[in-house]
């Protein structure tokens, strides 16, 4: 059958029809609100390259977790902003830490909230490369024992899920090894699995405070240009028992995403980051284009091509156009 008997248009013609055939859906539960902590009290800083974004002090990031979460919401990825800085960056894995404050203060005011904890060391080291140096390189094994003195840390304080972003090698087996040792079995590992070196990653710099402070990470990032090692990176991850993959950043990688998506049942996270989001704001302060309808839009494609969860700054406002009905 062909047109005219076949009419694909019959199907669009009104919002009803419309919805009782979509493909794709997209819920507040699907999505995951990346925050950023700072020392103090009562400090919220916008980040000026971020509109919307800011960092806060854990007094104001709990009314921020809290919004989100009763928006439907179901959890928050930390990044911290420590006091002061080192060399292999010390402070990640204090006590004391600020990621620590602030995930043992949402345990106890928002219980049900799912707290996942970025371990990485861009923020905490005062060259802002991702681990230790040996010269003008990062030391890979050197730094994958400070990652899991991290992981350790950030899950006794009480994170719910552990999510290096570091990209070293072997980082997910050490982790895992040593939460298990620590008897942390039942905390799961959200790799990022295929997290790649993006001129997208800005504006979280200007965030986090995590500029390098000479050369760049494409020695430990993946190549932009690199669709099949990703699949090397994710298989490597799962065999050393990841929970949780990720593609980063997820619109200028929907294939690589779409193939991982073909090729794996473990539960797939894109991370809409810093550059894209700062570009929806960007245009639409212009008069470019409808912000609301476009993060709709690129939180659904991100969703067809194949994620299960999504990080987005845009997660707040998402929740409330989907409570709305202004959403998919």
């Amino acid at each position: 059958m062909h047109f005219p008997s076949t009419r694909l248009r019959r199907l669009r013609r009104t919002p009803t029809l419309r919805r009782m055939v979509r493909e794709t859906h997209l819920t507040p539960a699907d999505l995951i609100l990346p925050l950023f902590v700072c020392p103090g009290e009562e400090v919220f800083q916008p980040v000026v390259s971020m509109p919307g974004v800011a960092r806060q002090s854990v007094d104001r990031l709990l009314v921020s977790a809290a919004e989100a979460h009763a928006l439907g919401v179901p959890a928050v990825m930390l990044f911290g902003i420590p006091e002061t800085k080192d060399a292999i960056g010390s402070n990640s894995w204090s006590d004391h830490g600020i990621v620590q404050q602030a995930l043992r203060a949402l345990s106890q005011e928002i219980p049900t909230l799912v707290t996942i904890a970025d371990v990485c060391f861009c923020e905490y080291t005062d060259h802002g490369h991702c681990g230790v140096l040996d010269g003008d390189t990062v030391d890979n094994d050197t730094t994958v024992a400070n990652l899991a003195l991290q992981a350790v840390s950030l899950a006794a304080a009480g994170a719910d899920i552990i999510a290096p972003s570091d990209m070293m090698d072997g980082r997910v087996g050490a982790i895992r090894d040593a939460l298990d040792e620590a008897g942390y079995e039942e905390i799961p590992i959200l790799s990022y699995a295929a997290k790649f070196a993006s001129a997208f990653y800005g504006p979280f710099r200007d965030a986090a405070d995590s500029s390098p402070s000479f050369g760049d990470r494409r020695s430990y990032q993946m190549d932009p240009a690199n669709r099949r090692e990703a699949r090397r990176e994710v298989e490597l991850d799962v065999l050393e028992g990841a929970d949780l993959l990720m593609v980063k950043p997820a619109l200028p990688y929907l294939d690589v995403l779409a193939d991982l998506r073909q090729r794996y049942d473990h539960p797939l996270v894109a991370y809409h980051v810093s550059g894209e989001w700062a570009m929806l704001r960007a245009a639409a302060a212009n008069g470019w284009i409808d912000y609301e309808r476009v993060l709709m839009e690129s939180l659904l494609s991100i969703r067809r091509a194949g994620a299960d969860l999504i990080l987005t700054y845009g997660a707040v406002d998402a929740a409330r156009l989907l409570a709305a009905g202004d959403g998919a």
